[in-house]
């Protein structure tokens, strides 16, 4: 599954504190979840909705936003040969 159920994103995960944005300014967030979308256009429609999901924090991303694409990206490795 792109998305396990554990993952409850919402705009409440997102940092408010400049620390925590700081931080998460230095995580390639935005590099990952394009690259996605470019595997879900071309290659993968499968992680469709996971992608439009991890998307809509591309603003603002948390570490548990972050923690989602990771998973995605385990995801795609483990069923890259399928």
């Amino acid at each position: 599954m792109p998305l396990a159920g554990h993952f409850k994103l919402s705009l409440k995960n997102c940092p408010v504190r400049d620390c925590g944005v700081e931080r998460m300014s230095m995580v390639p967030y935005a590099n990952a979840v394009v690259s996605l979308m470019y595997l879900m256009v071309c290659t993968r429609p499968n992680i469709a909705y996971a992608v439009s999901v991890v998307s809509r924090y591309l603003a603002n991303p948390s570490k548990n936003h972050w923690e989602a694409v990771k998973w995605i990206l385990k995801y795609l490795r483990g069923t890259a040969n399928v």
